[in-house]
């Protein structure tokens, strides 16, 4: 398996320039030194292996955090960071595969004064169980932080080889969670087998208004296992919210307090029991603000969600 070619956000240079221009010397000041943007707590949900509690939206790294050395994309990304931990948010998650995106992560977190907030995902993804440590301490020095809070397998690759690494440094202390991922349907009976043999913190695979395979077995698996789930690709890459934004939104959106169509996506992702926390990926500091805000207000019922897919179905 070879990684994609380097993906950059569609944010042009002047856009970007401009940006930078109005963050000014803000960007490289600590959390401290910023405060909250809201005293409302967000969603969250208990990992339960712990019961340590975590906000139901966290933040993605694929594609829109993968911005080489240009130092004008570099600080967007401080930006949205700064914003995510502002309004509540804790989990970021990376991986080797996602390019520049580890450095850009560990760029940002030490212009914010390494916030103690954190919860640092990433993953091993390699195809030699013997080269997953060296890996995994290239990965560490990238973020810039003292040690993961989760380790997961990308993709299941060599995962009968990384599992075992991934336990003993959970036995020795030197890592909080272990966990596996999927995304886009795939090799689901695999993973479902991973699931029932072996003791997971986290799971992590593809669930949203469209795509609902999750829903038959690996959700309702994770309640059985207590095994925390984190979705991605809850907009489909920005597919749903592309397509979805040509439409209004419905009036009943207001009744599950969504004023955009990413925030009713998310929420219809939160309302499932068994989802603990979902990643989407932006590089802009209003869709992260948005996003975090889904974790707020009401959740959709049963018929709303109905009304959710039925949209969803019909303009996606």
């Amino acid at each position: 398996m070879t990684p994609p070619p380097p993906c950059f956000p569609c944010t042009s240079r002047r856009q970007a320039l401009g940006a930078l221009a109005a963050l000014g010397a803000a960007a490289s000041l600590p959390l401290s030194a910023i405060g909250q943007t809201t005293s409302e707590k967000p969603l969250s949900r208990p990992v339960p292996s712990s019961n340590e509690p975590m906000p139901a939206v966290g933040l993605g790294s694929w594609i829109t955090f993968n911005v080489g050395n240009d130092r004008a994309l570099r600080e967007q990304c401080t930006a949205v960071m700064r914003a995510f931990f502002e309004a509540g948010g804790r989990l970021i998650d990376s991986s080797p595969m996602y390019g520049s995106s580890q450095d850009v992560i560990g760029d940002g977190l030490a212009r914010l004064g390494h916030p103690r907030a954190l919860f640092a995902a990433d993953k091993v993804w390699i195809g030699s169980g013997a080269l997953g440590p060296e890996q995994i301490e290239t990965s560490r020095q990238r973020w810039r932080v003292a040690r993961f809070d989760l380790l997961q397998v990308h993709n299941l690759l060599a995962w009968q080889e990384h599992l075992p690494t991934l336990m003993a440094m959970k036995a020795e202390g030197r890592l909080r969670y272990v966990g596996i991922t999927t995304s886009e349907g795939r090799r689901h009976r695999e993973f479902e087998q991973v699931m029932r043999e072996h003791p997971l913190d986290f799971v992590q695979f593809s669930y949203n208004a469209l795509d609902r395979e999750a829903e038959a077995r690996l959700l309702p698996l994770a309640r059985e296992r207590r095994i925390a789930v984190i979705v991605n690709r809850p907009f489909r890459r920005g597919d749903l919210t592309r397509a979805l934004a040509r439409q209004p939104l419905p009036a009943w959106a207001a009744e599950i307090g969504c004023s955009t169509w990413a925030q009713v996506l998310l929420k219809f992702i939160l309302a499932h029991p068994a989802v603990t926390c979902a990643i989407p990926a932006t590089s802009s500091v209003e869709h992260v603000r948005e996003n975090l805000a889904a974790a707020r207000g009401p959740l959709p019922d049963a018929a709303m969600l109905k009304r959710i897919v039925a949209q969803v179905e019909k303009f996606a």
